[in-house]
């Protein structure tokens, strides 16, 4: 498309969906008078606002260390992740704020033919441009394109919700649908914004990569453990897209550094075969007789199968 990076692409179609959205969205919604369509303009209004965070933290992340940010601009996408949670949550509060009048004082309203199609065809564009994002966002474990898909995603059902209460409208005459609705939309709205804050805050307060992913690096150490004396103090973390793994690994005191500096790199090889962008930290240890009996030969024949 426009740029080298393809997840600064995907979030470049995002901004350039969401403000065609919006527009049209505001259009119908003032036309018509419907809260429930100015309710969706608003939450697409909030969308936009954040696809161009998450087009400046896909940008940002994607930038080599500097003498500032010696680990990476990782952390970029998870402040993204964290600014569009908390822009979920406004639009749902902003929602029932504005539903809320509606609901004391309904009113009769027209357009509900265009208001339908309308809704119809945001849900099909979202529903697409989601799928997009959230592909592009797992295969290069972006977090803020996957926060990007998931509101889009929320924005396919809520265009849904609001098309059926047209109809329901259209059905039986009922203004009062129109805001209660809405109401639906925003409690839909705030459970994807609050569920969105836990995971950014977990990944900005340096969580622990999820067990699946210790497992892979627990294995590959554990397959490594006969030829050193044991593994201890493993640590994870991730950083955007970024994995940061740092263990200690314990080994003969005999052992060449060439022969150690070998095993670190095997085991560093592993792990980014298995794990996406890892970057892997190993501190070596000489064995002592707090570690027990040596497998390796040299201390065998030199100490008598025990590390002094």
């Amino acid at each position: 498309m426009f740029f080298g990076d393809k997840r600064t692409n995907a979030a470049f179609l995002s901004i350039i969906s969401n403000a065609f959205l919006v527009g049209i969205k505001l259009v119908v919604g003032i036309t018509t008078g419907a809260v429930s369509i100015i309710s969706e303009a608003v939450h697409s209004g909030l969308d936009l606002t954040a696809s161009l965070v998450a087009f400046f933290a896909v940008r940002q992340a994607a930038q080599p260390p500097d003498s500032k940010h010696a680990y990476g601009h990782g952390k970029f996408e998870n402040i993204s992740g964290s600014v569009e949670a908390i822009l979920i949550i406004v639009a749902g509060v902003l929602i029932i704020r504005e539903a809320g009048e509606k609901l004391f004082h309904p009113s009769a309203f027209g357009g509900l033919g265009i208001g339908m199609m309308v809704m119809l065809a945001s849900a099909v564009v979202n529903f697409f441009i989601s799928r997009y994002l959230m592909q592009v966002g797992k295969e290069t474990d972006s977090m803020a394109l996957q926060a990007d898909a998931l509101h889009l995603k929320t924005d396919v059902y809520t265009s849904l919700g609001v098309l059926a209460g047209l109809v329901l409208i259209k059905l039986t005459g009922l203004p009062i649908l129109d805001p209660l609705v809405a109401i639906g939309v925003a409690i839909f709205i705030l459970k994807a914004g609050f569920d969105l804050v836990l995971k950014s805050v977990a990944v900005l307060a340096d969580i622990r990569l999820p067990e699946e992913d210790e497992t892979k690096i627990r294995g590959i150490l554990e397959a490594i453990v006969p030829r050193v004396v044991e593994y201890h103090n493993l640590r994870t973390r991730k950083s955007g897209s970024e994995r940061h793994i740092d263990v200690h690994l314990v080994v003969s005191k005999h052992m060449p550094v060439g022969e150690a500096h070998r095993i670190c790199d095997e085991v560093e090889n592993a792990i980014a075969s298995q794990l996406h962008n890892a970057y892997v930290v190993i501190h070596l240890e000489p064995c002592t007789v707090a570690h027990g009996p040596c497998p390796h030969a040299e201390c065998q024949r030199k100490d008598g199968m025990r590390c002094r």
